[in-house]
């Protein structure tokens, strides 16, 4: 085995020995650091975002992208770092896209005592073009989940078209909640790589 960085704490040099299997394969190492930092990573994320569905859902994309690049982690500093600066910015993206969607669906101002209003401009009618490519684009989005299995399409339609929260699908399902949750961070990253085809019409 590697010599352990003296620096890290005892309990970062058990990180880098599961590190050490998880990128040899070994699944169950892979559960131990999850059990480890999800709570953690959770509440993080949580005060981010302010949101618990959307903090779970960031949880597991940021184990998803840490597990699926595991193999660039560095000992030069303490996987919980990494893990962490992982999760950080995942949701810092996802904040960024969130206000760049609601800023053009939804044009608000705030005022001085808080409240919101919306951007006065000169032609409240719809822009025909930005009609046209908003269609375009739910259009693309509903052939991207027609692609997906029949039960990954389920999961995307109930989380994200009908909204429905993650023990709502597993009641519905009739399935443990965390298979929901793994299975939806499955469904997405499927859906993500049909999308990703034509990002550049996003």
């Amino acid at each position: 085995m590697e010599d352990l960085n003296s620096k890290f704490s005892s309990r970062a040099q058990e990180d880098l020995e599961l590190v050490a299997k998880a990128k040899e394969g070994d699944q169950n190492a892979f559960g131990k650091l999850m059990t480890r930092y999800r709570d953690s990573i959770f509440f993080m994320v949580l005060k981010m975002v302010h949101n618990r569905d959307d903090a779970e859902d960031l949880t597991i994309e940021a184990f998803g992208k840490a597990f699926n690049n595991i193999g660039n982690y560095s000992a030069d500093f303490a996987f919980s770092t990494w893990l962490f600066k992982i999760a950080t910015n995942n949701s810092i993206d996802f904040i960024r896209k969130k206000r760049l969607l609601t800023t053009s669906l939804d044009q608000t101002s705030t005022t001085e005592d808080g409240e919101t209003s919306p951007i006065a401009v000169r032609d409240h009618a719809p822009n025909p073009e930005q009609s046209i490519i908003k269609d375009q684009r739910a259009e693309k989005i509903r052939s991207a989940i027609e692609e997906l299995s029949p039960k990954y399409r389920s999961l995307i339609e109930l989380r994200y078209l009908d909204e429905l929260s993650y023990e709502e699908i597993a009641e519905k399902l009739d399935i443990p909640l965390g298979t929901v949750k793994a299975q939806l961070f499955r469904a997405k990253d499927m859906l993500y790589n049909i999308l990703k085809i034509t990002k550049e019409k996003y």
